[in-house]
């Protein structure tokens, strides 16, 4: 969540209330079940650590004066790590999603790019657990548990083939929240 929620700082400052309703919104049904107070509980653990800064933003006559959130350069350098980073040993997808998300959204990283550095590392970690499969000896039982990685490694590849579908047919398409097929900002205030 936290390395989420720099991503979509780094597209530019935000109210915690508007980065809750952009994860809410790409997250889909998953995000209808976050903590309300789940990105301002963040927030404050990301100005602890130095990796945002909160300012006060002014705000309309009948209503208080709201925190506005940046990112420092630490949570720059951050976020530019967790978007080159391509581990998958139990892959959280909707971490994965977001990652792609915010990496458009901010225009950080090329989606397409991410998804395929993460293909090479599954293809590598497929190879590997084929290798170990045959390398064992006839009737052991290490072999099923060899074959359930190989299954799950599989559907993750066919995942992010899906992946790339959507995404190669969004390209130049992307929203303000950069999911595939969105709307940017000057259309929907125009629509």
């Amino acid at each position: 969540m936290q390395d989420a929620v720099l991503a979509m700082l780094a597209k530019e400052p935000s109210h915690g209330y508007h980065l809750r309703a952009r994860l809410r919104q790409s997250l889909g049904l998953l995000g209808e079940s976050m903590n309300p107070g789940q990105v301002y509980v963040t927030l404050a653990r990301l100005e602890r650590a130095g990796l945002v800064v909160c300012e006060r933003a002014d705000g309309l006559p009948d209503r208080p004066e709201r925190k506005v959130y940046a990112l420092t350069p630490a949570g720059q350098e951050r976020v530019t790590a967790w978007l080159a980073e391509v581990s998958w040993p139990k892959p959280d997808l909707a971490e994965f999603h977001l990652k792609l998300i915010a990496a458009a959204a901010a225009r950080l990283a090329d989606p397409i790019e991410l998804v395929a550095a993460q293909r090479r590392e599954l293809l590598r970690r497929l190879a590997e657990t084929q290798r170990a499969a045959l390398a064992e000896p006839a009737g052991s039982r290490a072999v099923l548990l060899l074959e359930g990685i190989v299954l799950r490694l599989q559907a993750d590849l066919r995942w992010l083939e899906a992946c790339e579908r959507a995404w190669s047919g969004a390209a130049g398409k992307t929203g303000d929240e950069g999911e595939p097929g969105g709307r940017d900002d000057d259309e929907a205030e125009g629509a």
